[in-house]
């Protein structure tokens, strides 16, 4: 085996170590896994029948807002990875991985893999309240899977915005503050009410927002109102853009603050 592939399974070996880390934590805080499942599910509700909404919005608002709920709830929740990154960087944990064989990195990788399996889970469960509440996808199965994926792929651009802000704020108190900035990203957005039914100006800011370009085009794969077809390509092209930038400066950044 060449020095290449040695230095390939070791990463993974080790990120996978790390992995299965984050995960442990979930059998030690249930309460916290439970919370962060609960959460969309309440915004879901409490938009669909408590606030109401739907601003320009033509045909049934639910089957309008759910795919706006999946797009909102992969740019929130970050605090969990956020919290653990920083607390880890704050106890020395971080150090002490260092001082062992292990691969550069593989702290970051394992958090976010464990991220992102929650985040798999998440989407499940919302899905299935929609489905309980009413809400059908009318595309097809491949159509359905591409949604998800596209709902993933933001989910994974957005995470590493979330470990970089973790590791320029250094400590877990500070994650909260640092968290506020996203909620911009997800409320300037097309989650809630059509950019056509707002003043000009602020529709065309939210017709830019990734995160509504991830929603029209979910909404078009599953055939709900608000869909557009030609917004697949945005809703790949920004989070590989938001990937490029940030993931190169969150493996900088902790680079540095592990020396």
């Amino acid at each position: 085996m060449s020095d290449t592939a040695h230095a390939t399974s070791y990463a993974l070996t080790d990120s996978w170590t790390m992995t299965r880390r984050e995960l442990a934590r979930w059998a030690r805080q249930p309460v916290a896994v439970a919370v962060n499942l609960a959460f969309p599910v309440m915004m879901l509700l409490m938009f669909g029948y408590l606030v109401g909404g739907g601003r320009g919005v033509s045909g049934d608002y639910l089957d309008y807002l759910i795919p706006g709920m999946l797009a909102l709830t992969m740019a929130f929740g970050l605090e969990g990875t956020m919290v653990a990154v920083t607390r880890d960087l704050e106890r020395g944990v971080v150090d002490r991985f260092r001082s062992l064989p292990m691969t550069n990195g593989a702290v970051l990788v394992g958090r976010s893999a464990a991220d992102m399996l929650q985040s798999v889970l998440g989407l499940a469960v919302l899905l299935a309240v929609g489905y309980a509440l009413g809400w059908r996808a009318h595309g097809s199965a491949g159509a359905f899977l591409g949604a998800v994926g596209l709902l993933l792929l933001f989910r994974f651009a957005m995470l590493w915005v979330g470990i970089h802000l973790a590791l320029v704020a250094g400590k877990p108190e500070m994650v909260q503050a640092v968290q506020i900035l996203v909620w911009p990203v997800g409320f300037l957005s097309n989650a809630f009410a059509a950019p056509e039914a707002m003043p000009g100006w602020l529709g065309t800011l939210v017709q830019w927002n990734p995160m509504s370009q991830t929603a029209t085009a979910v909404r078009d794969l599953f055939g709900s109102p608000g869909g557009e077809s030609g917004h697949v390509g945005a809703a790949v092209v920004w989070p590989l853009v938001i990937l490029a930038v940030f993931f190169p400066l969150a493996v900088r950044r902790f680079a540095r603050l592990s020396r």
